[in-house]
């Protein structure tokens, strides 16, 4: 009997991942107000894309020998 309850609830489990719908505030909440200069609302998936400034590119330039570093005047020893 219980060999036979756990694949089902597995497979439950698994049929629930694979639902995707149209994200919705929650009941009695509301999307926030429009970015000031927009006339129209965003949609939740709008809200949720990322922009490029906010998701910068990545820099994968790699050190192939190691350099000295430069002074960096704001590095001061602690005070007593």
């Amino acid at each position: 009997m219980r060999a036979a309850i756990f694949p089902m609830i597995a497979l439950l489990a698994l049929a629930g991942c694979g639902t995707q719908g149209e994200l919705k505030p929650a009941p009695g909440h509301q999307l926030p107000q429009p970015p000031i200069g927009r006339k129209d609302k965003p949609s939740a998936n709008e809200l949720l894309s990322q922009s490029s400034q906010a998701r910068p590119s990545r820099n994968v330039e790699l050190h192939t020998r190691s350099e000295p570093r430069t002074d960096d005047a704001f590095d001061l020893p602690p005070q007593d």
